[in-house]
């Protein structure tokens, strides 16, 4: 079982981190700041690039504490929060990948809450460090229900343009 937490940590982790490095970096064909800042505000988060650097962040440090087994449902969290921003902003009402729909921030955060819930097993620096036996179920769902709610906070700064009907 340690094995099996360990892989889907680095695959889900490692894809998360790339994902952040993409928005802050430019790296893996992304954007950077400057260009997801842009695309941000043209959907309706102001200023983007606040909202850039947040969800880069979310994303990288995240994704590296998952890869890392390190400081329990903190990277769980982050990642939840960002995908529950992008579901709602972008990917609903659509289910499927193949129709931008929700099923890739879907798998993410779930996979995040997964990890969450059932510990970072034997191969992480939690165990490494002694830090496994602080995440009670208490501190992990109140930890994630903080990421829920960051997530749902920030849907509602978004503040989409309307077009202009004829």
């Amino acid at each position: 079982m340690d094995l099996g937490v360990l892989v889907a940590r680095v695959v889900l982790g490692s894809l998360m981190a790339a994902h952040g490095a993409q928005k802050l970096f430019g790296w893996f064909g992304g954007y950077g700041l400057a260009g997801v800042s842009g695309w941000l505000e043209s959907i309706g988060y102001k200023p983007g690039k606040v909202f850039a650097l947040a969800a880069g962040l979310s994303e990288f440090a995240g994704g590296l504490l998952i890869t890392a087994g390190l400081f329990g449902p903190a990277g769980p969290a982050l990642v939840i929060a960002t995908m529950i921003v992008a579901a709602g902003s972008v990917h609903w009402p659509n289910v499927f990948a193949a129709s931008n729909g929700i099923e890739l921030p879907l798998v993410y955060g779930v996979g995040a809450a997964t990890l969450a819930l059932t510990g970072y097993g034997l191969y992480s620096f939690d165990r490494a460090f002694g830090l496994s036996a602080l995440w009670s179920p208490a501190i992990v769902w109140s930890t994630l229900a903080v990421g829920v709610a960051g997530g749902v906070v920030t849907l509602a700064f978004r503040h989409p343009q309307h077009k202009a009907t004829a």
